[in-house]
């Protein structure tokens, strides 16, 4: 079969001294790249949004690490890794609920630990930093392949948010087989729902899709279940920020609601993820913190006011589809199904 050359955009780029991210906030009408110089900058970025999804987060926020400690003044190593531990609680901070927020961070800091002079350190994190992101291509690759394998020419299938390759470092996680069936001439038919709060399926997850060209179709949250009905949906995928140890997998909020309408329709519902999205650490989603975001995503559109004044509002970013719900998980080391906690248990 012919492979097709696919535009597919990237979201963090290190040249020299200096970390390029695209801009998402401005997506799809400006494609802007900014160019980061600092700590302080990674953090704004990573807490406004510009550089999102969980891959992309944590690899954006080792090239902060590498910035910072690149800022150093010469000191002895003991000094030189307070600092960098320091430095990394406060870009870990960032964002609550990615936890490859904080795995990339830890990765950074344990490799400079082994460091005997503070030059060998910073020479260390740049390294690990590249390789993050070089693993992470390669891992989504991977994800798509098997992603790919549930999927067959002409299925319709639906997403929410986005977990792409602007997420990533490339391919990213659920759209990962999209990009793959473009490639290999395989016919898929997304329909990517619009992602409130902050619209990231309308905004994100449609401009990648159609700058590959694959045949996506835009649907607004509350028109899922008419869409799966009318449209003949065949199966739904989903990315993770986090995944507790039973499979309950935290995702942008709607992802639940997605789940318990795939079991309602008797269609699969995935979640694409790799390993470093799984938290060992907490047993079960309850555990897994929910960041909750400004009123003022839900309360305004593009400047103007919609809600009344002084109205209540509760605006949780994400929320946690229970593991009963998920027929699949698929990560980099295959399709995880049955007996979630049985299963994860192993890979663990």
């Amino acid at each position: 079969m012919a492979t097709v050359q696919t535009a597919i955009p990237r979201s963090v780029i290190w040249e020299e001294n200096s970390l390029s991210l695209l801009d998402q906030q401005k997506l799809p009408h400006i494609t802007e790249y900014l160019k980061i110089t600092s700590m302080k900058e990674v953090y704004d970025a990573i807490k406004t949004l510009k550089v999102r999804g969980a891959p992309a987060i944590g690899i954006a926020a080792a090239y902060g690490l590498v910035l910072a400690a690149f800022s150093y003044e010469n000191s002895p190593i003991d000094e030189f890794l307070k600092s960098l531990k320091r430095d990394a609680d406060y870009l870990a901070g960032a964002r609550p609920t990615a936890v490859n927020l904080s795995w990339a961070l830890n990765r950074l800091v344990e490799k400079a630990g082994s460091a005997q002079t503070a030059n060998e350190a910073k020479t260390d994190l740049l390294h690990e930093a590249i390789c993050i992101q070089l693993e992470d291509e390669e891992v989504c690759r991977t994800i798509g392949e098997y992603g790919l394998s549930l999927f067959k020419n002409g299925d319709k299938i639906m997403t929410i948010c986005n977990a792409g390759s602007i997420a990533a470092a490339k391919y990213g996680t659920a759209l990962a087989p999209f990009y793959l069936a473009k490639e290999k001439n395989i016919s898929l038919e997304v329909y990517a729902c619009e992602t409130r709060p902050v619209l990231q399926g309308a905004r994100l997850t449609a401009w990648e899709l159609m700058q590959a060209g694959a045949d996506v179709t835009l649907i607004t949250d509350n028109m899922a279940a008419h869409t799966i009905k009318s449209k003949g949906i065949t199966a739904i995928i989903a990315g993770a920020d986090r995944i507790a140890r039973n499979g309950d997998a935290a995702n942008k909020i709607g992802t639940y609601n997605l789940a318990l309408l795939a079991k309602a329709f008797s269609i699969p519902f995935y979640i694409a993820a790799p390993l470093s999205t799984f938290d060992f650490s907490i047993s079960d989603g309850s555990l897994i913190p929910i960041e909750e975001r400004d009123p003022e995503e839900i309360t305004t559109f593009g400047g103007v006011r919609i809600a009344p004044e002084g109205v209540k509002v509760y605006n949780p970013a994400f929320d946690v589809t229970p593991n009963e719900l998920i027929t699949g998980i698929i990560t980099e080391k295959g399709i995880l199904s049955g007996d979630l906690t049985e299963a994860i248990a192993e890979l663990a």
